[in-house]
């Protein structure tokens, strides 16, 4: 039986003005527990900035995908609407395929749609040593290893092109404050392309 296929990327935004009094108090008590261990805690700002990497308080700035062998898109726009209609994308899919999609893009979108509160249509088991229904390319490429290998990286060795011309993911904070959104999201959609090309060289698709 056919499974329908879905290759997902995500870029991430630090959280909203709205979370600063949390975040302030988060704050706080991190800075108390570094003293108490003699440490020197990050600043605020730094530590604000981490939040993009947070499901908790970061937030989504685009989607990118692509159905099976159909052409990469993107969701863009006010984050309950992304991710409803990211759920509504994939109802019909058997499996979801992205390189460290384990370790983040899968678990950051459900931490969002709880906080959101929409409802995810699919209930994805993130059982460890398994390539159904989540394909991870980074775990499939270390056998589940400790090594973290980049797309980037992963795409050069096996002769595919670097998606991350003229950005990577610790620019798109900088871009969007510039109003690059634009270019962040081609970037997304670069991605998943590689992302997909990765894929198919992991399982001798031609």
């Amino acid at each position: 039986m056919l499974t329908t296929t879905l290759y997902l990327d995500i870029e991430t935004l630090p959280a909203a003005d709205e979370s600063r009094e949390a975040l302030a108090y988060l704050y706080a008590r991190k800075c108390e527990k570094a003293e108490r261990n003699g440490q020197e805690p990050e600043d605020f700002a730094q530590f604000v900035r981490h939040t993009a990497l947070d499901g908790a308080f970061g937030r989504l700035l685009c989607i990118g995908y692509a159905l099976d062998d159909g052409p990469t898109q993107a969701l863009v726009g006010e984050e309950r609407e992304m991710l409803a209609a990211f759920w509504a994308l994939a109802r019909g899919v058997g499996l979801f395929v992205g390189h460290n999609v384990m370790e983040f893009d899968l678990p950051f979108l459900y931490q969002r749609s709880v906080v959101q509160q929409v409802r995810p249509s699919v209930k994805l088991s993130f059982a460890r040593y398994k390539s159904a229904p989540i394909y991870d390319t980074m775990h499939e490429w270390t056998h589940w290893g400790r090594a973290r290998v980049g797309l980037e990286h992963l795409a050069l060795a096996l002769g595919l092109p670097t998606p991350k011309t003229g950005i990577d993911g610790s620019q798109v904070f900088a871009f969007y404050q510039a109003g690059r959104v634009d270019e962040i999201v081609a970037y997304c959609r670069r991605d998943v392309e590689t992302t997909r090309a990765v894929y198919k060289r992991l399982r001798f698709m031609g």
